[in-house]
């Protein structure tokens, strides 16, 4: 599959082992860290892999000390929603802390992937001009 569309499903296949090893990491650390603590370090230590995965496997481009340093932007919109859903999810709304971070990550993956791809492939040249019709036949 190459693409636009290969990269929509390999960032999902990526996402699909991201958060596996994120809600692993989180389930592990949440036997010795309050719930919030196990989340911020698993999210980073999960981040740290998508990143390879989504150069390698994703994006097919060699890592960068540029990208690597950048590529938490992507992650930005990611966190700060699943964090506060996370939150809201816990505590005003008593979801199990088992499975609130996997309801509250499904928001984020579209713009996650935007921000990914830009970041790891740089942004896309300028578009070309729009010319009228009558303007072409001139």
């Amino acid at each position: 599959m190459t693409g636009r569309l290969g990269r929509i499903v390999r960032f999902g296949l990526v996402g699909v082992v991201n958060t596996g090893v994120y809600y692993g990491l989180y389930l592990l650390l949440g036997l010795v860290f309050p719930y919030l603590v196990a989340h911020v370090t698993a999210f980073v230590l999960a981040m740290v892999g998508s990143y390879f995965l989504n150069c390698y496997f994703t994006f097919r481009t060699p890592p960068s000390v540029r990208s690597f340093l950048l590529f938490p932007l992507s992650n930005v919109t990611n966190f700060v929603v699943t964090t506060a859903g996370l939150y809201a999810l816990v505590t005003w709304l008593h979801v199990d802390q088992g499975i609130a971070p996997l309801l509250a990550a499904v928001v984020a993956i579209p713009f996650t992937f935007i921000i990914a791809q830009l970041v790891i492939l740089g942004r896309p040249g300028p578009a070309a001009p729009l010319v009228r019709e009558e303007e072409r036949t001139s």
